[in-house]
C-alpha cells in the first residue's frame, strides 16, 4: 500500500467509486492515504481552470486519511465512508470554518459546530479534502460570486456548472473524489447535477437533518453514481434536534437501492415536458427525455403525459418573496458590506422595496398553493419523470440563463415544486447534446419514498445509453 501520486491526466484512484473505495479498503488493496493523495493530485491539476474549491487543505486531509488508514488496519474502520474522500458546500457549517455564504459581504467568522450533515460524514470517517464555492446567497443557478473565483463547467470550461452547488457539481464530474454534499432550496443540487452529468438526490425534506433548517430546504449527495449517493444517504439521514423539520428515525435499508432493471416492469411513470412557467425546454433536452421515456417503457413501466401543473403565477410568487426576504438580509448589513454583493443580486433583492404587506402576503402563500398542486398533480402516478431544467448551461459569467434579474427563476420550473411539496427528487444523466454536454433527467417520488426513487434512478442507470468518459480537464 506504499503511495504513489498518478499521472493526474489519466484515470486514476480519484475517479473510484467510494463503494470500490470501500472494498478495497476493507481487502487491504488500498490505502485511503493513497487515495488521498491521488485526489489532491487531481484538484491540483484542474484547480487553476474550475475554481471549484474553497478551504483546500491537502495536509489535514492526509491527516485525516491517515487516521483512516490506522482504523482499517486494525479492523475497527467506522463504516463504508471511511477514508473515503469527500468535499463539502461552504454554506454547510464545519466547525471553525467562516461561512461566507458565496459573498463578500459577510464577516468571516468560525463556525461553533459542524452542522448536522457535516457532523454525520465526520462521524462516519470521510476524509474531508475541501469545500466547495457557491454564488452569493445561494441565490444563483451559477458560480458567480462576489466572494469565490468564478466556477466552470469540466465539460465545458465557457459553460456554468450550475448552483448554487456549484463547486460541488463540477468536482463530482472532474474527480475530486467520489463524494461531494451539497443543499438545495430551488434546484440547487439538482441543476448542477444535471449540467455536470452527475447524480443527485434531494431528499424529502426532513430526511438529512440540516441547520439553519429553511421551508423547502434540503441537503443531498452529489455523485457519479447512484450507489455512491445511496452510501452517503446511510450517514445522511440520521434525526438531528437542531432541524426542528428534521423526520424522525426510520429503518431504510439504503442497501436496498441497488435493482435490477425489471424493477420497473409494473410502474405507473407520469412525463412532465412542460413545467407551465418559465422558458420552453429546447429541442435536445426533450428529444433526451422523451428517449428516456421510451427505455422507461421498454422495461415494463407505463408511461402517460402530464398536463403542467406549475403556473407563472406560482413562481413568480416565490420570486417574490424570495426578493423580499432578500432586502431584509440586505439592509441588516452595513452600507460597504451590502456594496460588497454581487450588483445582480442587489438589484434582485431591491426590486422589492416597493411590494406592499398584500402582495409579499400573496406571494407567501404562492408556497403552499405550489405544494398542494404538485402533491395532487403527482397522485396517481409512482414516479414522474421530466426535464431537470429546460435549458442548457448558460455562460460561466452568466448570473442566471436569462442574465435578467427581474426574470431570475425561470429555469426552476421543473425542480422547485418538489422543494415545496417535500417530496425527494433525483437528477441522473439521460443523453448529451450534440456540442456534448449532459442532459439530466429528473425522477421524482412521493413523500418519504426517497429509497424509491433511488431504485428507479439505478434501474435507468442501466438501461440508458452508454455513458461518455468523464471530462479530463
Amino acid at each position: 500500500m506504499s503511495p504513489a501520486v498518478p499521472d493526474p491526466s489519466l484515470p486514476s484512484l480519484s475517479d473510484l467509486s467510494a463503494q470500490e473505495l470501500s472494498a478495497a479498503y476493507r481487502e487491504k488493496r488500498l490505502s485511503p492515504v493513497e487515495v488521498t493523495r491521488a485526489v489532491i493530485a487531481r484538484i491540483e491539476h484542474c484547480e487553476p481552470r474550475l475554481q471549484a474549491t474553497w478551504l483546500f487543505r491537502p495536509e489535514a486531509a492526509l491527516e485525516q486519511a491517515r487516521a483512516s488508514e490506522q482504523r482499517w488496519q486494525r479492523g475497527d474502520a467506522r463504516g463504508p465512508l471511511d477514508g473515503v474522500p469527500t468535499t463539502i458546500k461552504e454554506n454547510i457549517a464545519t466547525r471553525g470554518d467562516p461561512l461566507p455564504a458565496g459573498t463578500a459581504a459577510v464577516d468571516l467568522m468560525p463556525a461553533a459546530a459542524d452542522a448536522p450533515p457535516a457532523a454525520r460524514l465526520k462521524e462516519a470517517g470521510a476524509v474531508i479534502v475541501s469545500k466547495t464555492t457557491m454564488p452569493d446567497y445561494g441565490m444563483l443557478s451559477s458560480g458567480l460570486s462576489s466572494f469565490h473565483t468564478l466556477a466552470r463547467n469540466p465539460w465545458d470550461l465557457s459553460r456554468t456548472p450550475g448552483g448554487s452547488s456549484a463547486g460541488a457539481g463540477a468536482a463530482a464530474a472532474a474527480g475530486y473524489g467520489p463524494l461531494h454534499l451539497g443543499t438545495d432550496i430551488g434546484g440547487s443540487l439538482r441543476l448542477p447535477a444535471s449540467w455536470c452529468g452527475i447524480f443527485t438526490l434531494k431528499p424529502s425534506l426532513g430526511r438529512v437533518p440540516i441547520d439553519p433548517p429553511y421551508m423547502g430546504r434540503a441537503a443531498g449527495p452529489m455523485t457519479r453514481t447512484v450507489g455512491d449517493a445511496a452510501l452517503m444517504m446511510q450517514a445522511l439521514a440520521r434525526p438531528d434536534a437542531r432541524d426542528s423539520m428534521s423526520l424522525p428515525a426510520q429503518d431504510i435499508d439504503w442497501a436496498a437501492f441497488d435493482v435490477a432493471p425489471d424493477h420497473l416492469r409494473g410502474l405507473r411513470i407520469g412525463l412532465l415536458l412542460d413545467a407551465g412557467c418559465g422558458l420552453a425546454v429546447e429541442p435536445e433536452i426533450q428529444a433526451a427525455v422523451e428517449q428516456a421515456a421510451r427505455l422507461f417503457e421498454k422495461a415494463g413501466a407505463t408511461v402517460e403525459p402530464m398536463q403542467p401543473f406549475m403556473s407563472q403565477a406560482l413562481l413568480d410568487g416565490m420570486d417574490h418573496l424570495w426578493r423580499m426576504r432578500s432586502l431584509v438580509d440586505l439592509k441588516a448589513l452595513r452600507p460597504d458590506q451590502r456594496a460588497k454583493v454581487l450588483p445582480y443580486i442587489r438589484e434582485w433583492a431591491e426590486s422589492a422595496a416597493e411590494f406592499s404587506g398584500e402582495h409579499v402576503f400573496r406571494s407567501f402563500s404562492q408556497f403552499h398553493a405550489t405544494r398542494v398542486t404538485t402533491v395532487n398533480a403527482c397522485a396517481r402516478f409512482d414516479y414522474v419523470i421530466s426535464p431537470v431544467s429546460p435549458n442548457m448551461p448558460a455562460a460561466a459569467e452568466a448570473p442566471s440563463p436569462t442574465n435578467d434579474p427581474l426574470r431570475p427563476l425561470e429555469h426552476i420550473g421543473f425542480t422547485v415544486p418538489f422543494n415545496m411539496s417535500e417530496q425527494p427528487a433525483a437528477s441522473v444523466n439521460c443523453g448529451y447534446s450534440a456540442g456534448g454536454l449532459p442532459i439530466g433527467l429528473q425522477i421524482a417520488g412521493q413523500r418519504f419514498d426517497d429509497l424509491g426513487v433511488l431504485r428507479v434512478a439505478r434501474a435507468f442507470e442501466q438501461i440508458r445509453e452508454v455513458q461518455r468518459p468523464w471530462p479530463q480537464v
